[in-house]
């Protein structure tokens, strides 16, 4: 058979040369497609984290905001609890002084007048909520310090308050008037030295938590 011989096309001939040209371009494209796509990626993997420890900020700041308001509204009702007994104790105390300071023999039950022992007693849920839930971790140093000192010297005098309450079983005032009367004195004798404390420190603490909160109140 004879030999047939095609025509080079211009075309064809450049062909490779083309493709060879092209290549670190279509590279080039790859390299910048990846590029954005990990962009894109990453971006959204950092909106979601910013989005996550947003919604993980505001939770806390509200947790941290109703906290406060329980604990302000709770101290504002001890504080009232605490005053309201704090002259009987000192008026009391001078009385049963007075009477224990003489002989026996010379004491006249008419000498002292009890109105009932008149006991502060402490409300302490918003500060146990707080404790359970980790509120104060969302508090100002400062601030958590000063909480824990007041319901501390709360706790003190509870603890009074109970040694008195088991004083009275162990003594009863029918059994032994006088040394009743005693473990009474001596419980007003401590409470009229912590109250003064305790009030002070409610006052320090209170317009604290008016501003962490953001409102403001009348003078207790």
């Amino acid at each position: 058979m004879p030999e047939v011989h095609l025509p080079h096309l211009e075309d064809e001939e450049h062909a490779p040369e083309a493709s060879a040209a092209s290549a670190p371009q279509k590279r080039r494209f790859k390299g910048a497609k990846l590029l954005l796509e990990v962009l894109l990626i990453s971006s959204g993997v950092f909106l979601g984290l910013m989005g996550e420890q947003w919604r993980e900020y505001s939770q806390h700041k509200e947790l941290a905001e109703l906290s406060l308001t329980r604990l302000r509204a709770e101290i504002a009702v001890n504080r009232e609890a605490v005053a309201k007994v704090q002259e009987y104790h000192k008026t009391k105390l001078a009385e049963l002084k007075s009477y224990l300071g003489v002989s026996p023999e010379k004491r006249s039950k008419q000498a002292v007048s009890l109105q009932g022992i008149k006991v502060a007693f402490f409300e302490k849920t918003a500060w146990n909520m707080a404790l359970a839930t980790g509120a104060l971790n969302y508090f100002k140093p400062d601030l958590s310090y000063q909480l824990s000192h007041i319901y501390t010297l709360q706790e003190n005098v509870s603890e009074l308050t109970r040694g008195l309450t088991q004083a009275m079983y162990v003594r009863s005032p029918y059994e032994s008037f006088d040394g009743f009367l005693s473990a009474v004195a001596v419980y007003y004798d401590d409470a009229i030295y912590m109250e003064p404390r305790l009030l002070e420190a409610y006052d320090k603490i209170l317009p604290l938590l008016d501003r962490a909160l953001g409102t403001k109140h009348d003078a207790p």
